[in-house]
């Protein structure tokens, strides 16, 4: 596949992400945070466990932990307590920086050296995003911010160690996607319950929001990330990533009646600019380990072989 059609359906998991608030205000009950990354996680973990059924062997254990602990584990409870305390767009505001710590952790652990070029398309990225979500001043809370800046190290970190360590021979990205969904619900699980004590109740409306949550949103889209991660560098990924606020503002304004302003108009054509100059302006890695290279080769594969196969 030409490597413009991978990146825009590795473009389809920011996209669906962007959808995830509109989705949680509208169908699911509220101040349940934990449970919600829970059930993004775990059901959908599950499932792609069950199709493909392949589990890790080896070493592979210890590394789908490290990055369901990295993608998910970590990423999704720190990304709700940055969005609940932190006011208006300021967590997608740090959020929107992640290309940056991509292109950090690419030179340290890929040794993929950042052009000067890449490091102003990703400012470019952050300061777009700032104009269309910051709605005006409020109060930093500190916690927030932190919690923020972590999430998105995690994600960078996870998406990093991803293409570093690439897949193990015959398993496809359905199954790394379900052994990294399954080891992040399962770390969330009882921090969740301790937190939040028992599931709420839910109608069908919240039941039907936790189904596409699953499957379209984490289920399908982390199967897009993770296979885009195979076949790109890790800096293109990354800079995918400003499309999910871009388009959250978008949703908002079709299905919730928000209005855009000039300037956050102005500041998406800044951003998605700068996310289109993040995949012209960088080439593949031209070093890869072993298992990178058995991830690039095997990377369109929708099912994965079983055990013993």
């Amino acid at each position: 596949m030409k490597r413009s059609a991978t990146v825009l359906l590795t473009a389809l998991a920011p996209v669906s992400w962007g959808t995830t608030y509109a989705v949680t205000t509208q169908f699911l009950p509220p101040d349940c945070p934990l449970f919600t990354a829970l059930m993004r996680a775990l059901p959908a973990g599950l499932l792609l466990l069950a199709l493909t059924r392949v589990l890790p062997r080896g070493a592979w254990w210890g590394k789908a932990a490290v990055l369901g602990a990295l993608n998910i584990g970590a990423f999704f409870p720190l990304l709700f307590v940055s969005a609940y305390r932190l006011p208006g767009g300021t967590a997608a505001v740090v959020g929107s920086v992640g290309p940056l710590f991509v292109v950090g952790l690419s030179a340290l652990l890929l040794r993929q050296r950042p052009a000067p070029r890449t490091l102003v398309t990703g400012v470019v990225a952050a300061f777009g995003v700032s104009l269309v979500v910051l709605r005006g001043a409020g109060a930093l809370d500190a916690i927030g911010i932190l919690a923020a800046v972590a999430s998105t190290g995690s994600m960078a970190a996870g998406t990093v160690l991803t293409k570093r360590w690439g897949r193990p021979d015959g398993v496809g990205p359905l199954a790394l996607t379900g052994w990294q969904l399954t080891a992040g619900g399962l770390l969330i699980a009882p921090v969740a319950f301790l937190a939040e004590g028992a599931p709420p109740a839910l109608d069908g409306r919240a039941a039907g929001g936790y189904l596409y949550l699953a499957l379209a949103n984490t289920a399908v889209a982390y199967w897009l990330w993770f296979r885009g991660i195979g076949r790109l560098t890790a800096t293109q990924v990354g800079f995918l990533g400003p499309l999910s606020p871009l388009t959250a503002a978008v949703v908002g304004w079709a299905a919730l009646g928000q209005a855009l302003t000039p300037v956050q108009i102005g500041g998406m054509a800044l951003a998605f600019g700068a996310t289109l100059a993040g995949q012209l302006g960088t080439g593949r890695s031209q070093s890869f380990s072993s298992a990178e290279k058995t991830s690039r080769k095997d990377s369109m594969d929708l099912t994965d072989r079983p055990l013993g196969r």
